[in-house]
């Protein structure tokens, strides 16, 4: 008989899975201290290099360019050579691309340094979405990701203070450089510690009947048997999928208004509401820190918990998804804002809500994909958001630039979030396995539409 047959359920299981949890988030909390470097570093950017505000919108967007390129293959990569693997090279990239903004000597270096970070950073959250699918059942699954996801929200409620105090004191290329430092000390970290299930030595039987259990297996899965069926699903037949289409465009929409505000908020109190830039670097941490509280609690906590107690699995998880968006609508009433306090109470509203529809997003690729291509679905789905990230704040920079106010970036946030949320209703759904039955693939017949570089 299979072990996990015969586990307890009164045994409270090891908590190894957790420590995994932690590592993951702390490696996006060290990554996201890359992204939010640059926006402490605005205006003495402007100083160094002479850019403007569609200049500084290009060159917030040139990371997100490569990132969104590499993330159809980067899921079919990691789908083939793993977590461990992929994330090993990832850390080390990003590692490299922050020592070289530090250094870079002119525009065009400059420029070059945030193209490799992208290209760096662009596997962290498929992998972080395809390791909480190996590791966790999905009554848990909403808690780990959001660990790991708020940590890109309290990198920016921690990091613009932090990181703004260091530029105002010795410069903004020691900013940079104290970030790569600390990516290579996470590198150390990440590879003495990952491993996945299945390869490391401290997952005790128990904990791993644990994840088999709850997640409703009574047997050993074919998957892990049978080799044809450890194959990715074809990118093509995966992108046609409406609940793809749908997760794409919903959580698109929910990067647009994240990273409208991870590259301009510090700018728009500057300069919309006249705060100098050691109290603009202050208060931007203020949204980002109840983002950290309502992902937390809400996205994870909260859905895990109603889940544990019997509530119905996709409907908690759509409800909370929907009702996170609506309160992303918030953006549009900071358009209307003339004083800090009431532009800092809408935009936490939106990005609380936002946050804790998050979790809920980045769990869905292992929810209803095969496990053979949670990667690959992980990857359709940040490439989604990562269109958003590159329009978002080039789009804000000429829009700021010709109207000389925010009010517009902000109301065009919201009209995709309407659009978001008609996605999630109408296309993806019940939240459930989009192939109910084993698919049977033939190892010996390649499918015509398949290419390691996503259907391409």
């Amino acid at each position: 008989m299979h072990p996990i047959q015969n586990a307890d359920p009164s045994i409270r299981p090891p908590r190894r899975r957790w420590r995994i949890a932690w590592l993951l988030g702390i490696g996006v909390l060290v990554n996201y201290f890359d992204r939010v470097s640059l926006s402490v570093s605005q205006v003495a950017l402007h100083v160094s290099f002479g850019i403007g505000a569609v200049a500084f919108g290009y060159l917030s967007g040139a990371y997100n360019w490569t990132y969104a390129m590499c993330q159809l293959p980067i899921g079919v990569v990691l789908d083939r050579w793993g977590v461990r693997r992929t994330g090993r090279v990832s850390i080390f990239l990003w590692s490299v691309a922050s020592v070289a903004s530090a250094l870079s000597r002119n525009l065009t270096a400059f420029f070059a340094a945030r193209l490799l970070l992208g290209v760096g950073e662009a596997p962290t959250f498929p992998a972080n979405s395809k390791a909480v699918g190996l590791w966790f059942p999905p009554e848990e699954r909403s808690s780990a990701t959001a660990i790991f996801d708020s940590a890109a929200k309290f990198a920016s409620a921690i990091g613009v203070p932090i990181l703004g105090v260091v530029l105002l004191s010795i410069g903004w290329r020691w900013s940079f450089a104290l970030t790569g430092a600390i990516s290579l000390l996470y590198l150390v970290y990440f590879w003495r510690v990952y491993r996945d299930p299945d390869e490391d030595p401290e997952l005790t039987a128990l904990e791993r009947a644990h994840i088999d259990r709850r997640s409703g297996i009574t047997e050993q899965p074919a998957p892990l048997t049978q080799p044809a069926a450890h194959r990715p699903l074809p990118l093509r037949l995966l992108a046609r999928q409406k609940k793809v289409i749908g997760l794409a465009l919903g959580f698109g929409s929910y990067n647009y208004v994240f990273y409208l505000l991870l590259t301009w908020l510090p700018g728009y109190l500057a300069t919309a509401l006249h705060l100098d830039l050691l109290h603009s670097f202050l208060y931007t941490g203020v949204p980002w820190l109840v983002a950290t509280v309502a992902e937390l609690s809400i996205g994870g906590w909260l859905a895990d918990f109603l889940m544990r107690r019997g509530a119905d699995p996709s409907r908690v998880r759509q409800t909370i998804l929907v009702l996170g968006m609506a309160c992303g609508l918030g953006i549009f009433g900071a358009a209307g804002a003339h004083t800090p306090v009431a532009a800092l109470l809408w935009i936490s509203l939106s990005i609380g809500g936002l946050s804790a529809a998050a979790p809920i997003g980045w769990s869905v690729p292992a929810l209803i994909s095969p496990r053979s291509s949670v990667g690959s679905v992980g990857g359709i789905l940040n490439f989604s958001n990562q269109l958003s990230a590159i329009t978002a704040p080039i789009l804000t920079g000429y829009v700021v630039a010709i109207t000389h106010s925010f009010r517009w970036a902000f109301g065009a946030a919201a009209i995709y979030l309407v659009i978001g949320i008609a996605a999630y209703l109408l296309l993806l759904g019940r939240i459930e396995p989009m192939f109910p039955e084993p698919m049977r693939i033939d190892p010996s017949r390649p499918d015509p539409s398949f290419s390691p570089m996503g259907g391409r």
